[in-house]
């Protein structure tokens, strides 16, 4: 049952962190009625945000991203710092199911009064982030929340979306460069921000070491997404805790950075205009597949065109064409009918 809007946006206000999950449940929601009412409390909560760090966090299988996260996001936490982590679960193409584990992967944070772990269902979005991936980071920020991290769902062609809406970009590698190398998607090291090797601890400490030469080298190749930034390779261990405040030391680096040029504010004007654009093309992917037109007609011109009989030049063109006569319709009508 829906509360009022005023619920929800006291709740988040006071850092209720119930009512919080709350919120960004009903931001996740499908339900037109829940769409309307997220949309009026995102308005009012939008003057209480924007002050956070603004960290997406990607890596190979196996690159320790939790415990990295929870090794981190504790240290922060010691340090008087507000800590969210908006953890993107995979869905399943299949059954659009989600295990959304990350509470039972970082057990230690769950339970930190300093913390809160959202983890949400990609649903099949592309870059590896939810749909409402945007919407609950302002939430958290309006909560008092001044770092939010964005765990992604790993390395991946679309992976760098998370990047969009970020101010750093960190991606997570461990030993043994010669092969993550061949594997990881060049796109997302020419937008890292920093790479860091991870589990550089014992035996495995000199093959870190070898590893960060190699990325380094890797990334002098690359054209660097801020010309003036050139992103550092680092080393650390989750389990040990070394090397996490150097970590922390570029992010705030890299912040005053963009701060001293005012590419910050610039950055995320354009990351918002990228948002509507995204947010404009889904809805009219949305129209177009709801459209009584296309559901009628679609499945007939699919036959067509897998028998060969209709181009999909051709059948595109016809498709899009009942939406532009549906429009020229609607516009025609009086206004007091539509």
């Amino acid at each position: 049952m829906l509360k009022d809007p005023e619920y929800y946006i006291d709740g988040v206000l006071k850092q209720n962190r119930l009512i919080l999950a709350r919120t960004i449940t009903l931001i996740e929601s499908s339900l037109p009625a829940h769409q309307e009412m997220a949309r009026t409390i995102l308005n009012r909560l939008l003057p209480y945000t924007g002050n956070s760090h603004r960290l997406g966090i990607t890596g190979v299988p196996g690159a320790g991203k939790s415990t990295f996260i929870e090794s981190f996001g504790t240290m922060l936490t010691e340090q008087g710092h507000q800590v969210a982590v908006l953890a993107i679960d995979p869905s399943s193409t299949r059954s659009g199911g989600s295990i959304l584990g990350d509470k039972t992967r970082m057990e230690k944070l769950a339970v930190n009064e300093r913390a809160f772990i959202r983890p949400s269902p990609s649903r099949g979005t592309l870059g590896g982030v939810a749909r409402k991936t945007r919407e609950s980071m302002l939430v958290c920020e309006a909560a008092g929340f001044d770092v939010v991290i964005i765990e992604t769902v790993g390395v991946g062609q679309s992976e760098t979306t998370v990047a969009s809406m970020v101010d750093f970009f960190l991606v997570l590698m461990i030993a043994g460069a010669g092969d993550e190398l061949q594997g990881i998607k060049k796109g997302v090291l020419e937008v890292a921000d920093a790479i860091v090797i991870n589990k550089a601890d014992g035996d495995n400490i000199l093959r870190a070491e070898m590893a960060q030469k190699d990325y380094q080298a890797a990334l002098h190749m690359l054209m660097p997404s801020n010309p003036n930034w050139s992103p550092p390779v680092l080393t650390c261990s989750s389990l040990a805790r070394t090397g996490l405040d150097n970590v922390w030391k570029t992010i705030g680096d890299h912040r005053k950075t963009l701060d001293s040029l005012g590419q910050l504010e610039a950055k995320r004007r354009a990351q918002s205009l990228d948002w509507l654009a995204f947010l404009i093309e889904e809805g009219l992917h949305r129209w177009f597949y709801t459209s009584s037109q296309i559901q009628k007609t679609l499945p007939v011109l699919q036959e067509e065109v897998a028998a060969g009989k209709v181009t999909p030049t051709a059948a595109a063109d016809t498709l899009l064409s009942l939406l532009k006569k549906q429009d020229i319709r609607v516009n025609q009508l009086p206004t007091s009918t539509r």
